[in-house]
């Protein structure tokens, strides 16, 4: 008995310094981050159009960047996506399940102690001579698999670089939506005040054709030149219905984007409002800096750390694994022998498995898990890359963009003035209607146009705030310690 219990204190030593002797497989390293020391989309081109609303080289703060366009109705929208979005809640969801499934892995780390009572009421006969005998039983037994080679820490360590993989995850999904429902709420404005060119130049077109038929009433013009008016006047119709189901499309879009009913927002934002309001300049900060900043890069980079963890998980199946395994209590004939510890008993069994033969199943997870976390590797490398793709197209198409849109502008000037020229010279006989007609007919198309470019400028900068990663605010790392003190 004395020789049992010294050995259970060298035991409990022992298997309290074995985990820390060493942990296989490969420790994380962080990626190289390699980025240009500059963007390049923000080159103006060969045009020599200025560019109003200027990207600068000056770190990008854009948590809240909805808030530079003044604009409260698209603030609020933000703040409903932000809250009741349905995709979003998924993405929590996720965030709950990676921590759950977190603790379950820290929890291998630990013993498992259970407890038991059992009674049992047994009958004997020898002969002519019967015996009845009650056996009561209580106690506690206990497991513990003793991390000798750092498996099951390598399996947290991979755990919680999941559960930092799923929040930023969580992240991206809430940077994205975002951007989705600005650019719907723009293309919902957009279509708004196409709607109010096409009326005007309908409306205009109109008294055109009433002009034209009091001149073919008195004699002066063809029936033609009523035919070529009315044409035009109904031609100009057609696009009503078209610019009404893009202001339709977009407010059951937003209204899904908010977890309501798709048309919940039709009726409040009926009511039109003018173009966005552009800054002056964007910070836009470092290609560096976007390393940092967009929440599915540092995710693809959890990814690798979790895939590379699991490298390790595998690697420990090659090793020996130590087992620890006891069992305390008391026993007796009646249920008052249960509580007195003079009817105790006690087991303690230590326990090594070595893995001798496995038909290379061993062999084979360690290959699976290298070759998974060379794929998150070369995911992290394209994720990085199309990062910088995504900002330089955007910034790309925002300057450009800006610069088509003063050349339309001032095609539209052009043209309002070739209207009334045409119409004054119809007026006097000086001209024939094809003129008035084909003015007409360019001024619509230009306004369209330039109203669809001021529509384009909101949604690429949209796009540029989206692909440098705003939208949201690196918060401190959720991960939980990864030892059990």
């Amino acid at each position: 008995m004395n020789d049992a219990r010294r050995r259970i204190p060298m035991i409990a030593l022992l298997a309290a310094v074995l985990p820390a002797a060493c942990t296989v497989g490969p420790d994380f390293e962080p990626p190289a981050r390699v980025a240009p020391g500059a963007w390049t989309g923000a080159d103006p081109g060969a045009s020599d159009r200025p560019v109003p609303s200027a990207p600068v080289n000056e770190p990008a703060d854009l948590a809240a960047w909805w808030t530079r366009f003044n604009d409260p109705t698209l603030t609020w929208i933000i703040e409903r996506v932000a809250a009741d979005n349905l995709t979003l809640a998924q993405a929590q969801s996720r965030v709950r399940q990676a921590r759950a499934v977190r603790s379950i892995a820290a929890g291998a780390l630990l013993p498992t102690v259970d407890a038991s009572a059992s009674y049992q009421r047994s009958r004997s006969r020898v002969g002519p001579v019967a015996s009845t005998a009650n056996f009561f039983r209580a106690g506690f037994d206990a497991s513990w698999e003793i991390d000798v080679f750092g498996g099951l820490r390598r399996g947290v360590e991979a755990a919680d670089a999941d559960l930092e993989a799923a929040f930023l995850n969580r992240e991206s999904i809430l940077v994205s939506l975002e951007g989705e429902a600005a650019t719907a709420y723009f293309d919902l404005r957009g279509a708004q005040r196409q709607l109010g060119i096409a009326r005007e130049n309908l409306n205009a077109q109109r008294r055109t054709l009433e002009l034209t038929q009091q001149r073919l009433d008195a004699g002066f013009v063809s029936a033609l030149d009523v035919a070529n008016a009315r044409a035009n006047v109904t031609q100009t119709e057609s696009q009503i219905p078209n610019y009404d189901a893009q202001f339709r499309a977009a407010a059951y879009a937003l209204g899904v984007l908010v977890g309501q009913e798709p048309d919940a927002l039709l009726q409040a934002l009926t009511p039109g409002s003018p173009p966005a309001a552009i800054p002056d300049s964007i910070p836009v900060g470092l290609p560096s800096e976007l390393l940092e900043r967009r929440p599915d890069l540092r995710a693809a980079e959890a990814s690798l750390h979790a895939a590379t963890a699991r490298v390790g998980v595998a690697v420990a199946g090659q090793f020996p694994r130590f087992s620890l395994t006891g069992s305390f209590g008391t026993q007796g004939r009646d249920a008052s022998s249960v509580v007195s510890l003079a009817n105790h008993f006690w087991s303690i069994s230590p326990a090594v498995t070595l893995p001798l033969f496995t038909g290379g199943r061993v062999e084979g997870n360690i290959e699976e898990a290298r070759a998974v976390a060379e794929q998150a590797a070369l995911g992290y490398r394209q994720a990085v890359l199309a990062a910088l793709q995504d900002v330089e197209t955007a910034l790309s198409n925002f300057t450009r963009e800006q610069q088509r849109r003063s050349a339309l502008a001032d095609a539209a000037a052009a043209n309002r003035q070739a209207v009334d020229l045409a119409l004054s010279l119809y007026n006097a006989g000086r001209t024939d209607f094809l003129n008035v007609l084909s003015a007409q007919r360019s001024l619509y198309a230009t306004e369209a146009l330039l109203t669809q470019s001021e529509t384009n400028i909101a949604t690429d900068l949209v796009a540029l705030f989206k692909a440098l990663g705003g939208g949201w605010a690196p918060p401190q790392p959720p991960a939980q310690t990864l030892e059990p003190e």
